[in-house]
């Protein structure tokens, strides 16, 4: 944004000006004394219905299995899905003595926020405005009793908003993985999600293809369902590692529908698991 169309609110605004430099740093809103969290990933995508929750949850997953204390920050309030995954539907929340939310913990141990946990019915709609919607988020995160969690996982709505915008501000995150599947538009859709990242300042850990291909159950032979990816050229044209390519799996489906994604077995995820470790 040129000078004389600056609006001096730095918290509306993604560009990297010198004005941003001098205060980007005051936005960043702390844990509370009683939290810790090491490393914040978040999971973004530039279009709707590519499988960003699924891959949010397969990596806690996959943390969680290595040993590593994971959690979840469902930053999608209007259409939280996490809960859901991990069979909690809205079970609810407890609350410390001193006003703290304590997150739901699943079967295995991953701790997890969502405004789906605070509703009445799973179903009810969440009919905010931006502002609000923004401020949630800042409150899961500073508000919740996150304890020694080495590695969050922050499920971000889709496109470049409030909610991404204010989680890049607002957080820590150390890097961003992005989520796509291999439709033609995938070089703009991923265009965009890495152009945020890079005006942020956010690190891009690696890109990951959701329905990447469909493997028949006789031959084995890869069918590439919605035409041939072009992942790979996106990747190279960003300078960003493919990190993995999920196929089109019923059992996939099946686990998030019945609420068991802890007990899917997600070895495509190798790649991801470990670029997300060297941080």
């Amino acid at each position: 944004m040129s000078e004389e169309n600056c609006t001096h609110n730095c918290s509306t605004c993604g560009e990297n000006c010198s004005s941003r430099q001098t205060e980007q740093t005051s936005f960043q809103e702390p844990l509370n004394p009683a939290s810790s969290v090491k490393k914040v990933i978040g999971v973004v995508s530039g279009k709707g219905g590519v499988g960003k929750s699924l891959v949010t949850s397969m990596m806690a997953v996959r943390m969680k299995a290595l040993g590593k204390k994971s959690a979840i920050l469902d930053a999608d309030i209007t259409g939280p899905s996490i809960p859901k995954a991990f069979g909690l539907g809205n079970s609810g929340i407890g609350m410390t003595p001193n006003g703290l939310m304590l997150p739901a913990v699943t079967a295995t141990g991953i701790e997890i926020i969502s405004s789906n946990l605070l509703l009445d019915h799973e179903t009810d709609p969440v009919i905010w405005r931006g502002p609000v919607i923004a401020g949630a988020v800042k409150q899961f995160w500073q508000e919740t009793l996150w304890q020694d969690i080495d590695y969050m996982f922050v499920d971000m709505p889709p496109g470049t908003g409030d909610v991404p915008l204010t989680v890049f501000q607002s957080l820590p995150v150390d890097g961003i993985l992005i989520v796509t599947s291999p439709q033609e538009l995938v070089s703009m859709i991923v265009a965009k999600a890495v152009n945020m990242a890079r005006k942020m300042n956010i690190p891009i850990v690696g890109l990951i293809e959701n329905m990447s291909y469909l493997e028949c159950p006789d031959c084995g032979k890869k069918i590439s369902v919605f035409g041939e990816s072009h992942i790979d050229e996106v990747a190279g044209e960003h300078q960003i590692p493919v990190l993995a390519k999920i196929p089109i799996d019923p059992k996939i489906a099946q686990a998030v529908d019945q609420g068991t994604v802890e007990y899917l077995d997600s070895q495509w995820l190798d790649d991801a698991v470990k670029a997300v470790q060297q941080i």
